[in-house]
């Protein structure tokens, strides 16, 4: 077997039916519990952005740790991630669907994570604030649990280092830089035997040197670049899709109809009725998950940095990341690629998919300009992720390593190495691989949210009790 032959095994067995199951099961206890919190509350979530609360301790604002996990979860996945779900021979159209589904129940999912991650906090002596899964499985579920607390911060060193991270992200942003700069592969070089393209060398060396610069300075400065980036950037993309979305609203129909039939099997992508619906809900959920992170556990590590004394008004804050990440951004993709049939072309992979459906859709504009459009977002898309999931894995080996700075700084040479090595990695293989990382790294955190789910729905009742008797202000 191949390399990437194995890979594939791995990552079907990691994400199989169990593991799915077991995701959309934990939203869907927490929907239930928290009384279907992601659809009652969502405007007072909305609103909790944009007002600080006051008094409140920790080290960044609400909207900041939102920021840095959107940071995080905004990247690749929302591009290049929905591609790869519904591209030929993967899920098809109807993957989207069911990344509607899992964003759905996630949102009630990234709720608790983010309620957990500032109920269980703690501050050091020097006012450090430590919190996210590790100290919700180790202080909410007891000491015993301390093993399943570690194994979470390992997969979570790793997803960051070998995952969602790096590989991906560099990897995307050489691939979208390369095809508006060198898409014909005209200049190219020899490096280990391979050819590569001077643009891919190029990128790959910038965003590195980029990634280092601002990984040195830690949260603060991460949160700092976050703040003005992901605004800018998501605004961009979002009218840049809407513009495609209007011009061509006459295949909005036909799109649906697409979705809708290939999430059920009516319009069966290979294999069978079953087979089919079986690919596409996989896909979905497993893409959905990469690109919104609900149930994996990495956004509490930002929320528990914020400042805040109310675990509820954190977790609805944390809420609206899967609402923007996924029901918003992702879908406005997915729509552009069924409606412009991009999806179809088996000649095309990853960024490319995008690329198409943004040069036939943006007909009125030269190709080359949706494609720039297109490369820019991508590129600080997922330089955000880099530095968003420097974050994340810093913290789950601080918490391994009980807060080594060696360990640390070895860990921040390591993850720039791999950003520098992302992008002469094969695009099938480093998805992959962050698949099953990603899968791995969710287990813990799942089981976590179903051992606490009593302190969860307890918890958020209260809140609501003592905002509706005036007791707290909204």
């Amino acid at each position: 077997m191949t390399f990437d032959e194995i890979l594939i095994e791995i990552d079907n067995a990691v994400w199989g039916i169990p593991l799915i199951v077991l995701i959309i099961s934990a939203g869907l206890m927490l929907t239930v519990r928290t009384g279907f919190i992601q659809i009652r509350h969502l405007p007072r979530a909305l609103r909790y952005l944009f007002k600080e609360e006051e008094g409140a301790s920790g080290e960044v604002s609400g909207f900041a740790s939102l920021c840095t996990a959107l940071s995080a979860t905004i990247g690749t996945g929302n591009i290049v991630g929905v591609a790869t779900a519904i591209g030929i021979g993967a899920g098809g159209p109807g993957a989207l669907f069911w990344m509607w589904i899992a964003a759905f129940f996630g949102m009630a999912t990234k709720y608790a994570e983010g309620f957990l991650a500032v109920k269980y906090r703690t501050i050091d002596s020097e006012g450090h604030v430590l919190g996210g899964p590790f100290y919700y499985i180790e202080n909410g579920m007891g000491k015993n649990w301390k093993w399943l607390a570690k194994l979470f911060a390992f997969f979570g060193a790793c997803v960051g280092l070998m995952g969602i991270g790096t590989f991906t992200q560099v990897n995307g942003i050489s691939s979208a830089v390369t095809g508006f700069f060198d898409p014909s592969g005209a200049n190219c070089v020899t490096i280990f035997g391979n050819s590569y393209s001077i643009a891919t060398i190029i990128s790959g060396i910038i965003v590195a040197l980029s990634a280092g610069l601002v990984i040195i300075g830690g949260i603060q400065r991460i949160s700092s670049v976050s703040q003005v980036v992901v605004p800018f950037m998501a605004i961009l993309y979002i009218l840049s899709v809407v513009t495609l979305l209007i011009c061509n609203i006459s295949k909005l129909p036909a799109a649906l109809s697409e979705i809708i039939g290939g999430a059920f099997g009516i319009k069966p992508i290979a294999g069978g009725v079953l087979a089919s619906v079986l690919i596409s809900m996989r896909n979905g959920v497993a893409r959905g998950i990469f690109s919104n992170e609900s149930g994996l556990g990495s956004a509490p590590i930002a929320a528990a940095a914020a400042k805040t004394n109310e675990p509820v008004r954190q977790g609805l804050i944390s809420m609206t990341g899967t609402f923007i990440d996924t029901i918003v951004i992702c879908t406005m993709t997915g729509l552009s690629i069924v409606m412009m049939g991009s999806w179809a072309d088996p000649n095309l992979q990853g960024v490319q998919v995008t690329t198409d459906a943004f040069s036939k859709g943006l007909s009125f504009m030269p190709s080359q300009a949706a494609a720039f459009i297109l490369m820019v977002c991508l590129v600080f898309f997922a330089f955000t992720t880099i530095l968003g999931w420097n974050y994340y894995g810093e913290r789950c080996l601080e918490y391994l390593s009980g807060k080594s700075r060696t360990a640390v700084m070895t860990y921040r040479i390591l993850y720039i190495a791999a950003v520098f090595i992302g992008p002469y990695m094969t695009v099938s293989a480093v998805w992959t691989i962050a698949d099953i990382f990603n899968g791995l790294m969710a287990i813990p955190n799942i089981i976590a949210l179903f051992a606490l789910n009593e302190v969860i729905a307890r918890d958020t009742k209260d809140y609501f009790k003592r905002l509706k008797n005036g007791e707290i202000s909204d």
